[in-house]
């Protein structure tokens, strides 16, 4: 038996060395994931591949939350100084799952979170807040976008699904950032944790990391470089087109914008020219911005190769172009888009009227039409968006990209598109699964067909 008296002595006599262990195990532990550096994609999907185990082993009850990207890329301009095409604007979609037979899609009685680990500022980063008011109108926090979205926050429920639309993501990791600040490295497939927790307890019920898509890669200075187009030469690119822009369209512009463009810079381009990406209707009597640059650059002999859009869209580097069908199948962006000239059509609407997975020279003979004129709006099988277990437009899994290969492991213990039944079923259903199809194998491919260009 201990006496107190003896117990006391004995810890005045250790407790102190005691102490500083522990103390001295904590900043050991807290330095090393300060000094920890961010962990790449392929990494994460090994260390996901790694956790997930055998699929299958969620039990009825349990949840899953299906997350993705809805464009499969975002675009922003690199500096806000002079002109604008697109702000800072990502976009998330998730949709909660409790795993049953048969499985429930969940849209009460919890919250979805999401935040960016590696990227939680973007002041800085970019200038959009130093033009926010000139080009929109608005005056708005430091570090969140147009709608009211931050870095991190809350996924709002939209019907069927959960939403976090315009937030003010750069392709720039804090860590990459804070070694560089000059000319940090690019890095395009951003990765977001979606958190479920259920409201009344705030116990966690499912999590899963998914890619933001982000790229400011569009290469104008490859043309409009000082002494390119028409020898002109201001010492900015975007002074160059705008320059450009009035010297051949100033006879052209609307009265309540018939200064010179460079005197009103900045420049919305939307002010004018319509854009459905953004909702903003621009000056009746003028070309979409998409007919407008798509229109313009098929005059001046621009083709539309893969090697051609990427001139534009995001990139050489980043190649957003980046799911099966460019992997596995050879299709560019002609393949679903067509050419320029199309494009630029007057009677197309941009944003709205894109290819569809089930229209003519494309999926055949099974089930892949659908009501929507929109893919990413489109849902299948048990009311699942068609987006969840395909991924976004540009990524249809299996992707180039490693990072967008983490949420499949995540959810079934490997890559591709998500193809086994238990990750959502409690058992293995009987009949057919999605498209008409029984139980597919992770190496089950759908028909397709090359469109003509």
């Amino acid at each position: 038996m201990i006496h107190l008296p003896n117990l006391r002595k004995r810890w005045w006599a250790i407790g102190p060395a005691v102490v500083l262990v522990l103390i001295g195990v904590v900043l050991v532990a807290c330095a090393a994931a300060r000094a920890a550096p961010p962990v790449d994609g392929a990494e994460a999907a090994q260390r996901a591949e790694t956790d997930a185990g055998a699929p299958g082993i969620a039990a009825a009850g349990d949840y899953v939350v299906l997350a993705w990207n809805d464009l499969g890329m975002h675009c922003y301009n690199r500096s806000f100084q002079y002109l604008a095409i697109l702000p800072p604007y990502n976009t998330l979609w998730a949709q909660v799952v409790r795993i049953g037979d048969p499985p429930e899609i969940v849209t009460t009685g919890i919250t979805l979170t999401y935040e960016f680990p590696d990227n939680t500022y973007s002041v800085g980063k970019s200038n959009f807040w130093d033009y926010e008011q000139a080009l929109f109108g608005v005056n708005l926090p430091s570090n969140v976008g147009l709608v009211g979205k931050g870095l991190s926050g809350t996924l709002d429920l939209s019907g069927d699904h959960f939403v976090a639309e315009g937030i003010p993501l750069t392709e720039f990791r804090d860590s990459d950032y804070a070694a560089n600040p000059s000319n940090p490295l690019p890095y395009p497939y951003q990765l977001a944790t979606i958190t479920v927790r259920d409201v009344p307890t705030g116990t966690q019920l499912a999590q899963v990391t998914v890619v933001a898509p982000v790229s400011t890669e569009m290469h104008c200075d490859n043309c409009h470089h000082d002494g390119g187009v028409e020898g002109i030469a201001t010492g900015s690119v975007e002074l160059n087109i705008l320059t450009l822009h009035d010297q051949e369209n100033a006879d052209e512009y609307p009265s309540q914008y018939s200064s010179p463009l460079v005197d009103q810079a900045p420049v919305l381009c939307a002010k004018c020219h319509s854009t459905n990406a953004l909702g903003m209707p621009g000056v009746a009597g003028l070309p979409s911005l998409s007919s407008a640059m798509h229109g313009k650059h098929a005059e001046e002999g621009v083709g539309s190769t893969q090697a051609d859009c990427y001139q534009c869209h995001p990139g050489p580097q980043t190649q957003c172009l980046r799911g099966t069908m460019s992997q596995n199948f050879g299709l560019t962006c002609s393949n679903c888009h067509t050419g320029l000239s199309a494009l630029a059509s007057s009677s197309r609407q941009p944003w709205i009227d894109e290819p569809k997975c089930g229209q003519a020279g494309c999926h055949q003979g099974i089930a892949f039409d659908y009501p929507e004129s929109l893919y990413r709006h489109a849902t299948g099988h048990g009311a699942v968006y068609c987006e969840a277990c395909h991924d976004s437009p540009h990524a249809i899994a299996p992707s180039r990209e490693a990072n967008d290969a983490i949420k499949f492991v995540e959810w079934q213990g490997h890559n591709g598109p998500l193809s086994e039944c238990t990750a959502c079923h409690a058992t293995m259903p009987d009949g057919p699964g999605p498209h008409e199809f029984g139980p597919l194998s992770p190496r089950s491919y759908l028909p397709i067909t090359l469109r003509d260009q």
